[in-house]
């Protein structure tokens, strides 16, 4: 039996949910979500210029669950660039795109 998941702290919340490659409609993309943990990662690490620990600490997880989460958004991110997918943010935790 997993261990039950402990509640991230989140500090941001996006007005814009999703991007999109240009001039192609929505109706014929696939949509890759990512969910406002892998959002919050990436805005502290990158943005905020903290370390990997602090970053761990603001979120209330493990430094090996922070680098799971960044390293999961940075191959989402990458796949929708790469094959001209859309971004969708969403809310929900589980579920892999």
């Amino acid at each position: 039996m997993p261990r039950p998941r402990l509640c991230r702290k989140i500090g941001f919340n996006p007005e814009i949910t999703y991007f999109k490659p240009q001039g192609v409609p929505m109706r014929s993309l696939e949509v890759i979500k990512l969910t406002l943990e892998e959002i919050e990662a990436l805005r502290l690490r990158n943005i905020k210029d903290l370390e990997q620990t602090e970053c761990a600490k603001k979120m209330n997880t493990s430094q090996s669950t922070f680098q799971r989460i960044l390293s999961s958004a940075y191959k989402k991110i990458s796949i929708a660039l790469i094959e001209g997918k859309a971004i969708e943010i969403t809310n929900e935790n589980i579920g892999e795109n």
